[in-house]
């Protein structure tokens, strides 16, 4: 392969801010008191705060270090199967950066906040078009809490019915998040295998579907990165039982503009627009998960629900049927302006394109790659493959021993050991974003390493030894965690 991105180039150390400076190093310049100085009374204060004395060359240079330790999305390919860690458009991160936006107070007056509203209520009308939905609320601030959304509308409507149901089925192929979801609104759930192609199989969701089953959580495409086929099937059999069907929406990077979701037999689904629609993935940052629904679970939307009336737009909390106010405000506006200005910039075309470069490029390196690694189900896939380490086991190298060695070719690892169906997975996520010479680079690296585990394995035990950090004792880590911060 060419020049690998991984270097041994010079990385800095750098200690703790209270191990630098000295004693009367200052980084600022304040102006000349004009009142005489007075000290303040330390019955009031207690000790000084144990900052550290720094120059301004000392903070400079402290977080410069820490910064090129770091590795990004903005440094190099982040294949990380089921977070889709792509790049965005940085005219988006302009957009919410405007002062009318991020300087917007939530407390303002309606008439103040025309234009905040009218961005609020037209980013709904594109959710639910790309989705196929009827309704929108933008409030929950994660995935995670658009899925407890689901389930609490789910929940209201068989209460509104006269039947409160008890159980939710999920697939083992559905994200981990969901028996949590499910479970937080006092539903039971009950697990369903997947078949031996990967997938979703009608009989196993009819054996288990009765009337005390609120319905089923789907994640499609699921976590193996397939879609569901029989999505129509399971969807007849859950609502001839008086059901609703859930979908987790995470990976519509794969079918954005492609599939009608309600017309697949969702009536409720979430979107993580830090993932499908230009925000930065990760981190501990903000999300943002809108939940999309058919008409008959409207009426228990969140409140307050963002109305427009003669072209002006409220904000309405008169919805006696509403589950309630999930978040402080208004969910996490700065996300919803950069998933705005992303379809906006996007458009109806490119948001479709987007979705079939994902997926090409997901099947370009499952097709690369097959026979190098095992391929757990060899068919086509959406967005992400899984792959795993069972080519390798006779060299005693597993998926973590290849994870770690990537790394010194200079590429994020991708996601290991998840899914769970899958032993010793290996889940690559390129996204729509990378170039074909990208993926080359990216597939070349994980061949050589394939050879060095037949010839070398040695080199992939002690991996990683070119990052900053060196491989953790995760059996130490795991038996007497430090938890003392």
């Amino acid at each position: 392969m060419n020049e690998p991105a991984g270097t041994t180039g010079l990385v800095f150390n750098e200690p703790l801010l209270w191990e630098k400076g000295a004693p009367g190093r200052c980084g600022v310049s304040l102006p000349q008191r004009d009142v005489p100085a007075s000290p303040l009374d330390s019955a009031l204060t207690g000790d000084a705060p144990d900052f550290p004395d720094l120059s301004e060359i000392d903070v400079i240079r402290h977080f410069t270090r820490l910064s090129q330790w770091n590795f990004g999305v903005d440094s190099g390919m982040y294949p990380l199967g089921s977070c889709t860690m792509k790049y965005n458009p940085k005219t988006n991160e302009r957009q919410a950066a405007l002062a009318g936006f991020c300087g917007a107070h939530p407390l303002m007056p309606e008439s103040l906040a025309q234009g905040v509203l009218k961005i609020m209520f037209e980013l709904q009308q594109y959710l639910a078009e790309i989705t196929g939905m009827h309704a929108v609320t933008l409030q929950p601030a994660a995935g995670s809490q658009g899925e407890l959304t689901g389930m609490m509308l789910f929940a209201a409507y068989h209460r509104s019915q006269g039947a409160p149901r008890k159980k939710i089925i999920i697939p083992d192929s559905a994200h981990g998040t969901n028996p949590a979801s499910a479970a937080l609104c006092g539903f039971k759930p009950v697990a369903v295998k997947s078949d031996e192609n990967g997938l979703l199989s009608p009989q196993a969701v009819k054996a288990v579907m009765d009337t005390d089953t609120a319905g089923i959580m789907i994640t499609n495409p699921n976590t193996l990165g397939l879609f569901e086929e029989h999505i129509r099937q399971v969807a007849d059999i859950v609502h001839a039982k008086g059901g609703l069907v859930y979908g987790d929406g995470a990976n519509m990077n794969a079918i954005m503009g492609i599939v009608d979701m309600a017309q697949t037999g969702f009536d409720a689904m979430h979107l993580n627009l830090h993932k499908t629609f230009s925000t930065p993935h990760g981190g501990g940052g903000p999300g943002s998960g809108p939940v999309c629904v058919t008409r008959a679970l409207e009426p228990f939307l969140p409140v307050p629900r963002v109305l427009e009336a003669g072209g002006r737009y409220t904000l309405s909390d008169d919805f006696p049927q509403s589950i309630g106010k999930l978040h402080a405000f208004y969910g996490n506006f700065g996300i919803l302006i950069r998933a705005y200005s992303y379809i906006r910039s996007m458009g109806a075309a490119n948001l479709k394109k987007a979705s079939q470069l994902a997926v090409l490029n997901a099947n370009y390196i499952k097709e690369r790659l097959k026979g190098t690694y095992h391929l757990a189900y060899d068919r086509p896939c959406m967005h992400e493959c899984v792959f795993s380490d069972k080519y390798q086991e006779a060299h005693h190298v597993t998926t973590l021993d290849i994870a770690k060695r990537l790394m010194e070719y200079g590429f994020h690892p991708p996601t290991i050991y998840f899914p769970l169906v899958v032993h010793g997975a290996i889940m690559i996520e390129p996204t729509e974003t990378e170039c074909r010479q990208d993926i080359d680079r990216f597939i070349e690296a994980m061949q050589a390493i394939a050879r060095e585990a037949e010839e070398s394995p040695e080199l992939l035990h002690a991996a990683p030894r070119i990052p900053k950090v060196r491989r953790l004792d995760e059996t130490l880590a795991a038996r007497k965690p430090c938890l003392a911060g």
